[in-house]
């Protein structure tokens, strides 16, 4: 065998190892992504839980009012609250899908901030003289959830950063077009 021949067979193995030990890192990283949105899935899915056991009875039944009915600015607060929150929920379900896709989770990026921005409207309207619409303990407890989901989005975010870096280098970035790796996106 000639010495050519030799440094072709080992050039080749080691291509052939690197490239297996590429493909199972990236395969790690998205495995570690999917972990990272399931932990935010837990979060998200408490936060819609807790919206809706303090929803209104009136509001389980159905978003629309009867013909003819008007609607007070409380009313109106609830039906948004109600709204965002399954915004969210559909969001949340396409994204549990497809962690990685970037529509879905642009989506449910779109849907958290929604319904955050109408959480925060409703303490506003707690000074109203009819009452409170929240038990001050409900906020502190979406508080808190909101607290354990930005920190599970910064996991899931730090996740997709490791996982994308892995993706985008040079010369895995061969590596991940020929086996269908795509970046994702963060939220």
């Amino acid at each position: 065998m000639s010495s050519r021949t030799l440094t072709l067979w080992i050039g080749l193995g080691v291509a052939l190892f690197w490239s297996v030990g590429a493909y199972k890192r990236m395969v790690r990283l998205r495995a570690e992504v999917r972990r990272a949105f399931a932990a935010l899935d837990t979060r998200l899915i408490e936060q819609l839980a807790l919206l809706q056991s303090h929803l209104p009875a009136s509001m389980h039944a159905s978003l629309l009012t009867q013909p003819g009915e008007l609607l007070d600015d409380i009313s109106r607060l609830w039906i948004g609250l109600r709204s965002a929150a399954a915004q969210l929920a559909a969001s949340l379900a396409a994204a549990r899908a497809h962690p990685l896709d970037a529509r879905a989770l642009g989506a449910l990026a779109a849907a958290r901030s929604v319904l955050d921005t109408t959480w925060q409207r409703m303490p506003l309207a707690q000074a109203d003289p009819a009452g409170t619409l929240l038990p001050e303990s409900v906020q502190r407890q979406w508080e808190q959830g909101g607290a354990h989901a930005y920190a599970a989005v910064d996991q899931f975010n730090q996740a997709v950063a490791r996982y994308n870096a892995a993706v985008g280098q040079f010369p895995a970035v061969l590596l991940a077009w020929v086996c269908g790796f795509k970046a994702a996106r963060a939220l």
